[in-house]
């Protein structure tokens, strides 16, 4: 039998990252929040082959710039395993698509204009380059090792997220460092038996926030908090 609690912390850990995606719909209003005019973003600045970055309510969003005004990112999705219409697959990702993707651990590499991309957030360009100094692949090569990935792929926080995606497109090598800087910032909580009740309220406020988590789930909050009292 598998043990529980790996995939409860993987599961966690992927309902946390829907809010890197997510957009916030405008006050009243049960439809998605329209996107920014075309021209919102100067993309003059913009070469390509380029790493951009947008911030997001907790985490960072990624793509790699293909030039005029085309964005290649990798984002959750259910259509592409659904369907094989292009039209409907390129009009943009809405919040149940995304979250749908996620739990069916589907995505696609989609090609969007900057300001689908960006969202109206700011953008942050090769930002990244300074943790990998001498590993920086050309741009060109970077913008074809993109566009060769365009279409459906499997999807996982872990292992195959938009930054794991940009990593190995302009790098050579697919990381997320801040999926690797959150998982160790649980351990330490974990370790922490001055944080375990801590580490119990903030499990339960995600599952209360994000979504009722299954059975599994629930020996993972529950055991520290045991130890804790006996301690």
């Amino acid at each position: 039998m598998k043990n529980p609690v790996p995939q409860a912390a993987s599961l966690l850990l992927e309902k946390l990252m829907l809010l890197v995606h997510i957009r916030p719909l405008p006050a009243g209003s049960g439809r998605e929040a329209p996107p920014p005019v075309p021209g919102y973003y100067d993309t003059s600045c913009f070469k390509r082959g380029d790493l951009l970055e947008v911030p997001r309510t907790l985490f960072i969003h990624f793509g790699i710039y293909l030039g005029e005004n085309r964005v290649a990112h990798l984002m959750p999705d259910i259509l592409p395993s659904i369907t094989g219409d292009r039209r409907q697959i390129q009009q943009v990702v809405t919040n149940k698509r995304l979250i749908l993707g996620v739990i069916a651990r589907t995505a696609s590499v989609r090609v969007d204009t900057v300001e689908d991309f960006a969202y109206g957030g700011s953008i942050l360009v090769n930002h990244m380059d300074r943790l990998f100094e001498d590993q920086v692949l050309g741009s060109e090569e970077a913008a074809r090792r993109a566009e060769k990935l365009v279409g459906a792929t499997a999807y996982s926080l872990l292992w195959n997220n938009c930054e794991h995606f940009v990593t190995y497109c302009r790098y050579g090598a697919p990381v997320s460092f801040q999926t690797d800087k959150f998982c160790e910032t649980v351990k330490m909580i974990i370790r922490d038996q001055r944080s375990v009740l801590a580490s119990v309220l903030v499990g339960l406020a995600s599952i209360v926030c994000l979504g009722v988590a299954p059975s599994t789930t629930l020996p993972t909050i529950f055991i520290p908090f045991f130890l804790w009292m006996a301690g």
